[in-house]
């Protein structure tokens, strides 16, 4: 069984205290004393209030739809739009349909899964701002002020980018919505809505502690939001060419650097000797996870309508293979199987192992799925090591998310130009066993894609190259892996470079903009 910190432990509460505080129903009084006009009172309410939202960050799903419809863990979406992986399913075309939409490319404006990604990250979103909204006027210490301010700021930075990554058009939210006229938002460009991740990560950096105690494991660090703040930077000068603002502060090139270099001089992160302790139960919070989000079954949890109340890893139940009679897998539901491609591009790299599983491995009895290759991601997966304790064993996997590792922090690094990218590069190669190759940019994107496959990574690392780039990556044909079942046309796969990499904004919430949201290009 996985040991929780505080924050999971009292998850459940706040989440429905939260629920209860997004709306009024009908003006009718609470049945009982605490309403969002008299809670936030205490410094220990203001910690709940927080803690509501690094709940969010577990959230892989939203109410309403089934579990192939509404269940959206971004590694999950984001690997199945990329080559890596395609959309899968463990029965047919149907019960996969909507993920085989994302897979490819061809994307209704009406696709379930991109209106739950949309919903869940603005659900984070709200709860940061009103945590923001009501802090300062909290009986706390000031101490206790600045460290939360940062954290939230550093919460919503993290939704946004997730929603304007996928989105692009997106409106920009710093405040609650007080009334009914201020429900018609209009959208944001993308560098308004890129600026204010640059402005909150950049004032949370200053805020956040190095340290956290034991007991507090989870919590953001400066760390983190210095890897976010240049896994951002990055994606925004690939995809637009440009700086960030951030206040009076320009986030370029040599200032993200400035950043990764303190993180890796000062932080105290390093490289696991074993790479697999990255997605093991003994590696969760270790010294290479910068920034991770804590997945588990704490609480125990049996709630099929309402999968957002737990805490289960939901890309491990998606993404597991669907296997019965087995000691060592138990019923994943085939989702996002990997693609030959990857395969063959790992076959002779120690980290294959630790990434990619083949069927083979498998003992039990499997049951193959839609788009079956014969091969499953490694690292999210429902393996007997990740089982709850309880509960409905679909909703309990106890996989950690790993956000941002610091191989990743060493390859933005070198990636930057750092006078020492050669020492990075041959670090996170060495690590593995490998000798160092020269520190060009182009070994280091193959660097990236050998060392993080399979992490929601590489959709972004492609997209950020370049429209031709992405194209001639994500269009492939004719691809065929020994173990595929089904016909070629089923795994043939057309990027559209009309939609440039972006989902579509999702009609619901078109419709409910009174016109003023225009839906991206492409659809």
């Amino acid at each position: 069984m996985k040991k929780h910190n505080l924050l999971s432990a009292i998850a459940l509460v706040l989440l429905m205290h939260f629920t209860a505080c997004d709306k009024d129903f009908l003006d009718l009084k609470p049945l009982d004393q605490e309403t969002s006009s008299n809670f936030y009172q205490t410094e220990e309410q203001a910690f709940q209030a927080l803690v509501a939202i690094y709940d969010a960050l577990t959230i892989q799903s939203t109410p309403g739809y089934l579990p192939n419809e509404g269940w959206v863990p971004l590694v999950t979406v984001a690997d199945v739009l990329s080559d890596d992986a395609f959309g899968g399913g463990d029965s047919d075309g149907n019960d996969g349909l909507n993920y085989n939409q994302l897979n490819n490319h061809n994307i209704p404006t009406t696709n379930p899964l991109a209106h739950s990604l949309w919903v869940k990250n603005y659900t984070g979103i709200y709860r940061a701002n009103l945590f923001l909204e009501i802090i300062n006027d909290i009986e706390a210490s000031a101490e206790f002020k600045k460290r939360t301010i940062a954290e939230a700021k550093f919460m919503r930075a993290y939704f946004y980018l997730e929603l304007v990554r996928f989105f692009e058009n997106v409106p920009l939210l710093t405040a609650t919505i007080k009334g009914p006229s201020e429900y018609s938002q209009a959208q944001n460009t993308p560098q308004e809505v890129y600026n204010q991740i640059a402005l909150d990560l950049v004032q949370a950096i200053a805020d956040l502690p190095e340290m956290v105690d034991a007991a507090e494991t989870g919590r953001i660090t400066k760390w983190a939001a210095q890897g976010l703040l240049a896994r951002t930077f990055l994606f925004y000068n690939g995809v637009y060419g440009g700086n960030l603002t951030a206040g009076n502060t320009v986030v370029d090139r040599s200032y993200v650097l400035q950043q990764l270099e303190d993180l890796i001089l000062n932080s105290g992160h390093d490289l696991f000797e074993d790479y697999s302790l990255n997605f093991r139960l003994a590696g969760q919070f270790g010294v290479e996870s910068v920034f991770e989000i804590s997945h588990g079954d704490t609480p125990l949890w049996w709630d099929w309508g309402y999968p957002q109340g737990g805490n289960g890893n939901l890309a491990a139940q998606l993404q597991g293979p669907r296997v019965g009679v087995s000691q060592n897998w138990n019923r994943g539901w085939s989702f996002a199987t990997v693609s030959h491609k990857l395969s063959e591009f790992l076959k002779d790299d120690p980290r294959y192992v630790h990434t990619i599983v083949k069927q083979e491995q498998l003992d039990g009895v499997l049951q193959k799925g839609y788009q079956h290759t014969g091969y499953y991601s490694r690292k999210y997966t429902s393996d007997a090591e990740h089982w709850g304790s309880g509960g409905q064993l679909e909703l309990n996997r106890t996989c950690n998310f790993r956000v941002i590792r610091f191989s990743d922090v060493l390859l933005m690094a070198a990636e930057l130009d750092s006078p020492n990218k050669q020492q990075y590069l041959d670090r996170v190669r060495a690590r593995v066993g490998l000798p160092g190759v020269p520190a060009t940019l182009e070994n280091i994107y193959r660097e990236r894609r050998l060392e993080l496959s399979l992490e929601g990574i590489r959709y972004f690392d492609v997209l950020r190259r370049g429209i031709d780039y992405a194209s001639q990556q994500f269009t492939h044909s004719g691809i065929r892996g020994p173990n595929y079942e089904g016909d070629q046309q089923i795994f043939n796969v057309t990027f559209n470079p009309a939609t440039r990499g972006f989902l579509p904004i999702p009609q619901t919430e078109i419709d409910l903009s009174a016109g003023r949201f225009i839906q991206n290009s492409g659809y």
